[in-house]
């Protein structure tokens, strides 16, 4: 069974899907592709792109894309190459009023983008973090707000009217998330736990609903 059929069988009825930030990468600056690990672990290489979308998900198949490209040289072409460092190129997509939480709308304009110039083992978590604070996560190191949006919330099921489903609950965090020691999140290692929550996305945010 695939794991759009699990959570097609297993989520609430009335849950259309998942309000989140997805994570996107582009080796070499291609095209779009949803990324196989969190962006705690991933490490892309000098000239790739990493992409932040916010979005109602029902599953990692139909997760809206960024709405700008890849295009690194765009993005970085400015940055110079430096000695013990890479550029990557990041796209932050806030996402349309239709994937906004109630009361809040997407940032003007709704999508940013810049350079991160970070030490040649950096993850992509320490890239957008360079370039996208302030950065919210909840007590399980998940991805919840980018750029200060939204300001609230955190990977809520989202009924078929597109509104918060009220049977779907928060857990309290467990324990605050270790920071960084700059204001900017979690640390590295606290960011790996939550990696396959934010990899799989939806479904992940279902069953740590059911666990709560």
């Amino acid at each position: 069974m695939t794991l759009t059929a699990v959570v097609a069988a297993a989520a609430p009825a009335q849950a259309a899907g998942y309000r989140y930030w997805s994570f996107w990468e582009s080796g070499g600056g291609t095209t779009w592709s949803y990324a196989t690990q969190g962006p705690a672990t991933a490490r892309p290489a000098d000239g790739d792109a990493i992409g932040f979308r916010f979005a109602i998900s029902s599953g990692t198949d139909d997760t809206s894309r960024p709405s700008t490209a890849p295009d690194f040289a765009k993005i970085c072409g400015d940055t110079a190459v430096k000695d013990g460092s890479k550029r990557i190129a990041v796209v932050v997509d806030f996402g349309g009023a239709a994937d906004a939480p109630p009361g809040e709308a997407p940032p003007t304009p709704p999508v940013e983008t810049g350079c991160a110039q970070v030490r040649t083992d950096a993850t992509a978590a320490e890239a957008l973090a360079e370039v996208a604070k302030p950065l919210r996560y909840d007590g399980a190191a998940m991805l919840c707000g980018i750029a200060g949006y939204p300001a609230r919330g955190c990977g809520e099921a989202v009924a078929e009217n597109g509104g918060t489903d009220g049977t779907a609950k928060t857990p309290a965090p467990s324990a605050s998330a270790a920071s960084d020691g700059d204001g900017g999140g979690p640390s590295v290692g606290v960011l790996a736990g939550g990696a396959a929550v934010l990899v799989l996305g939806g479904a992940a945010v279902w069953k740590a609903r059911r666990r709560g």
